[in-house]
């Protein structure tokens, strides 16, 4: 397979492709924004239209991700809107910022911008500048990483409520355990060491919560204490957004990992011709 086609066609791209794709229809089905993720709060004027915008916005750019001339503008155009809900959560968790679950949105939303930029380095042409730049950027995924593991810990009994009660050993194992694989998954990205591994267990580990939590939930129902924190008439839209999200956030974890893989391929491809060619001659 070509380089070209390899990188068009990786999973991560077709999973942020079609998160984006998902949650601009279902911001255009309910006219509202992927509440509470994207924190554009009741007061702000027009709300309803920029809800509209932004949901025809994110189909559009995450089509737009699955033609290759416009791949990589696709993913900028993602970056880009994700980068405005990253900035309001900047200024939400300025505005407390000893309550941590704000910081812990911002980080999960810089996610998606890191994700989107290192998918537009990596598809950009091979003589760009940004492609050399696209495993730096996909790395500083590790320090989002940093905050996936501290909000494990610093709200360990409400994470230990989100694994289903069939998985053995239960809840409070799982939830300290995943915590432990943020922080070593973040201490690889950011030294260099094992990162293609660490990059690749990240990405089944997030998509792991969408696939054993949240989509469960959306098929079978919630559990009964979801009941007591989303208002009844706004349950079915916050399901239905919660998974586009949770998939939107591991779709950026596989993303980084298909860069950084790519990139040590690559490198071996380039070995291996080198030392065909000096031995031809």
């Amino acid at each position: 397979m070509m380089l070209g086609n390899r990188r068009f066609l990786s999973l991560g791209i077709l999973l942020y492709a079609g998160a984006a794709i998902y949650l601009g229809v279902v911001g255009l089905v309910w006219g509202d924004f992927a509440t509470n993720w994207q924190r554009v709060t009741l007061d702000v004027p027009h709300r309803v239209l920029f809800a509209y915008l932004a949901g025809g916005y994110e189909l559009l750019a995450g089509a737009a991700m699955l033609w290759r001339r416009t791949a990589r503008w696709g993913a900028l155009a993602l970056a880009g809107i994700y980068t405005i809900y990253w900035l309001l959560w900047l200024v939400h968790a300025a505005g407390a910022p000893r309550i941590y679950d704000s910081w812990g949105n911002f980080f999960e939303e810089l996610s998606a911008v890191i994700a989107g930029l290192a998918a537009f380095a990596w598809l950009s042409p091979a003589d760009s500048p940004w492609t050399r730049r696209a495993v730096t950027i996909a790395r500083l995924y590790g320090v989002c990483c940093i905050s996936f593991g501290a909000t494990h810990f610093i709200n360990y009994a409400g994470a230990s409520g989100f694994v289903p009660h069939w998985i053995w050993p239960g809840g409070k194992f799982w939830a300290a355990a995943t915590g432990i694989f943020f922080f070593a998954g973040a201490v690889s990205l950011l030294s260099g060491v094992f990162m293609k591994l660490a990059s690749r267990l990240l990405g089944v580990m997030v998509l792991g919560f969408e696939v054993l939590i949240w989509l469960p939930w959306l098929v079978f129902g919630p559990p009964p204490w979801m009941h007591l924190l989303v208002a009844e008439g706004s349950l079915r839209h916050f399901m239905w957004a919660a998974n586009g999200i949770a998939t939107a956030f591991g779709a950026a974890a596989w993303l980084v990992a298909d860069v950084i893989g790519d990139a040590n391929q690559a490198r071996r491809e380039s070995r291996a011709e080198t030392e065909v060619s000096h031995f031809a001659a």
